[in-house]
């Protein structure tokens, strides 16, 4: 996919916004895809993208691979990734500590991706709010929480609010909430999504020229 392939599906995500998006993945799919609203440093920042992934587990000091650190996984979940992935991050059962922060997320920028969706806290709202790309997570944190959660595998399936996450889905957040699409799915739901925007459309019409049924 192209980068001008993608920022015209953006364009067409954005455009239908969450609600006819989760209507249209109802119509195609039956599992859950829809996400809660989640906090944000830049809420007006919406964010779309296919998602690559980070899964944490609870910190211990006795598996393969338990001091490759922040760093090291995201180096290996990045890896061939296409400009505008939304980097996906696994919350290893603590939503309410950090699992990253500001300095950490540089990373994103420099990559080139679109943004972050953590399944749990993150530090440094400020910081954040300062960068290009969009952050969406379960709330601000002030205090470290490696003591209780590592960076484990990257690009496996993630489960994010009750959602199975593949690398490769297409993620849309904003304000409202959020909803995951598997990306062989994209082109249908997004042409479902804008049939629900225009059948809202003249219901509305309908119903402002005094139709009741």
């Amino acid at each position: 996919m192209t980068p001008e392939d993608l920022d015209s599906l953006r364009q067409r995500a954005l455009t239908v916004g969450c609600a006819a998006l989760v209507d249209a993945m109802g119509r195609t799919h039956k599992h859950r895809a829809h996400l809660p609203a989640l906090s944000s440093p830049s809420p007006s920042r919406a964010l779309f993208g296919p998602a690559i992934t980070m899964e944490f587990l609870p910190t211990r000091d006795d598996l393969p691979g338990e001091d490759r650190g922040f760093g090291a996984v995201f180096a290996e979940a990045v890896a061939g990734a296409p400009e505008g992935a939304v980097l996906v991050l696994g919350s290893g059962g603590y939503p309410d500590i950090s699992h990253a922060g500001g300095v950490k997320l540089t990373r994103v920028a420099r990559h080139g991706l679109a943004g972050v969706l953590a399944d749990g806290q993150l530090r440094d709202y400020s910081e954040l709010a300062a960068q290009d790309f969009a952050t969406w997570c379960r709330g601000e944190a002030v205090r470290w929480g490696g003591d209780s959660v590592m960076p484990y595998a990257a690009n496996v399936a993630i489960e994010v609010a009750g959602v199975t996450v593949v690398p490769g889905d297409f993620v849309y957040l904003d304000s409202a909430g959020g909803v995951v699409i598997p990306a062989a799915s994209l082109t249908a739901v997004l042409d479902e999504a804008e049939k629900v925007v225009a059948d809202d459309e003249r219901w509305q019409q309908r119903l402002q020229d005094g139709e009741e049924s």
